[in-house]
């Protein structure tokens, strides 16, 4: 099958418009045009199809660098099928995935499986982390195809966590793919949480894994980086003094992402949503959240990642109700009940919400479309040397998605694709959400429908 795609504002490299039409031919983009005539792309006996895209706009498909997918292992709340589904949903045509599934991605073997299960059942394309442990297994170094090596310094338990100076010098020390780190000191972590025992703040899980727990770890990995001039990516970025320290020093092979939510969210959401807003790292304050804005308009932070990382909203505390598709800001707080944010386990949902999120942002003028491309696609794909993907051009990869920036509908929880059947951003207006995407080629949404019938492909990494 070829596709037209008709006269749409395509984003181009380089900050450039057009409007005009692209034509996909055997998953690559073989024309780009003002117009291009349908009699003129037939050559090739293949089925065309042809998309009316008036009004609308075409960008590369977004490319969505830490995931928690739960497969396999943790299944109820999330698995490979249902998250790229809502991938497909959302925009987003490639995902890297982290290794805290069961059994833990730190073998050949359990790497093999998860390429395996996603060969049979992702609609988009997807990578793995390979997971680091304190004993340092042989298959960090050899483990392939993998985007990088994954460190918990902080916010784990069990074998990925590894927060010892001396273990981590090591892991810096030895081969040379990306090192990517969850940056929370351990330590710190670990005393505040004797400190704040009692309290019952809302915001209790932000005092707790504070500003300065994440400062410590962020300055600690571009010390041992700097030491080996080790490929380093800071995941998840959270502070404005992590930003700040970036700004005056931040080596060339050095690269940093922030999350929509850190961006868009504070720590006032703990008293509008509860447990729904806790995550690692934790929500900041608004400061924080203008430093991070600022660091990611000046190239200080490189590109946006969700950390998707759903649980079920009985895991979430959410009590007082049998709908387990409970809209919480139509809840009144005599319907609702939220247990203690410590009782309960961090992260959110994001793969469907993450475009229309920052393309809302980019219509109210905090950014531009362009810069969201750059931040959601084409910086990604850079940082992980993933070949042909990340931007329109001619001989490059059909994964696109077609997004309407001229309609704005709320996020709906009975609308996700998500298998926890809720997002933090419930009844957030947002406008840009996905209208078509393409997958290699191949339209693997439209319509209000996923087609399950596409397969991505596994990525594979300069």
């Amino acid at each position: 099958m070829s596709i037209l795609i008709r006269q749409s504002q395509i984003i181009l490299p380089d900050g450039e418009t057009l409007l005009g039409d692209v034509y996909v031919q055997y998953g690559k983009i073989a024309a780009i045009a003002p117009t291009l005539n349908p009699d003129d792309l037939s050559a090739d006996d293949q089925p065309l199809e042809i998309i009316e895209a008036t009004g609308l706009t075409l960008m590369a498909g977004v490319i969505d660098p830490q995931v928690h997918f739960r497969e396999p292992g943790l299944e109820h709340k999330e698995d490979l099928r249902s998250a790229s589904h809502a991938c497909a949903k959302g925009g987003v045509t490639s995902f890297l995935e982290m290794p805290n599934t069961r059994p833990l991605t730190i073998t050949q073997a359990a790497l093999d499986d998860k390429l395996s299960r996603a060969a049979s059942k992702c609609v988009v394309n997807y990578g793995f982390f390979i997971g680091a442990t304190a004993e340092i297994l042989p298959d960090l170094l050899t483990a392939n195809p993998t985007c990088g090596i994954k460190i918990f310094m902080g916010s784990m338990h069990g074998a990925l966590l590894v927060d010892q100076e001396e273990i981590l010098d090591r892991i810096f020390s030895q081969g040379d793919r990306l090192i990517a780190v969850h940056a929370e000191d351990q330590a710190r972590i670990a005393q505040r949480r004797i400190e704040f025992a009692d309290s019952k703040i809302p915001a209790k899980h932000s005092l707790i894994q504070d500003n300065q727990a994440a400062l410590n770890a962020t300055q600690l990995a571009v010390k041992l980086s700097k030491k080996y001039q080790r490929r380093l990516h800071i995941l998840h970025m959270s502070t404005g003094e992590e930003a700040e320290f970036l700004r005056q020093d931040k080596p060339a092979w050095v690269t940093a992402e922030v999350t929509p939510q850190h961006l868009l969210m504070n720590i006032s959401a703990y008293d509008k949503i509860g447990s729904l807003a806790q995550m690692n790292p934790p929500l900041r304050s608004p400061r924080d959240q203008e430093i991070l804005w600022q660091a990611l308009l000046d190239g200080v932070i490189d590109f946006i990642a969700t950390d998707h990382a759903p649980h079920t909203l009985a895991e979430k505390g959410l009590a007082g109700s049998e709908d387990a598709q409970i809209n919480q800001t139509e809840k009144s707080s005599k319907d609702t009940v939220f247990l203690e944010p410590a009782n309960v386990p961090s992260g959110m949902p994001g793969v469907e919400t993450s475009l229309p999120l920052m393309l809302t942002e980019a219509m109210k003028g905090r950014c531009t479309v362009h810069q969201v491309s750059q931040w959601m696609s084409r910086n990604v794909a850079k940082a992980y040397k993933i070949a042909n993907k990340g931007e329109i051009r001619i001989g490059w990869d059909a994964d696109l998605v077609l997004v309407d920036l001229n309609n704005y509908k709320p996020v709906r929880n009975e609308d996700l694709l998500t298998k926890c059947g809720w997002s933090s951003f419930a009844g957030w207006e947002l406008t840009g959400w996905a209208v078509t995407t393409i997958v290699g080629g191949q339209v693997v949404f439209a319509n209000g429908k996923v087609n399950p019938d596409v397969r991505g492909q596994a990525l594979q990494f300069g």
